[in-house]
């Protein structure tokens, strides 16, 4: 999260990063991971909006709340990890305690062309 000076003592948030762990970084590169189980209090990415990664951006297609029963072992997998118990170990972010499903695209960096 980036985090501008304070106007009037309250910080003012510009951007929610959507992070990886290292070893799904390549699968959503490739677009062979195009969803994320989050665990949080309320829903930190907006539809439509972009979110940086180190290379490019992931922009938010769908986020829909879901049960613990619809995380099986499908989903685990197209989200890039071995089964379900791997996906909560990583998906929990702090304290939350409402379960997310986000689709998603990996956008490219734009290239920059050399004069």
């Amino acid at each position: 999260m980036t985090i501008r000076p304070s106007w009037m003592g309250h910080p003012i948030v510009l951007e929610v990063a959507m992070t990886f762990t290292k070893r799904l970084r390549e699968g959503v590169r490739s677009g062979e991971i195009t969803c994320s189980v989050r665990i949080w209090h309320k829903p930190r990415v907006i539809v439509g909006n972009r979110y940086q990664m180190e290379e490019g951006e992931i922009e938010v297609d769908s986020i829909e709340p879901i049960g613990l029963p619809d995380i099986t072992p499908q989903l685990a997998r197209a989200s890039g990890f071995l089964g379900v118990l791997d996906l909560l170990k990583v998906a929990k972010h702090g304290s939350g305690d409402r379960i997310y499903l986000v689709r998603f695209h990996y956008v490219p960096p734009k290239r920059v062309r050399k004069r």
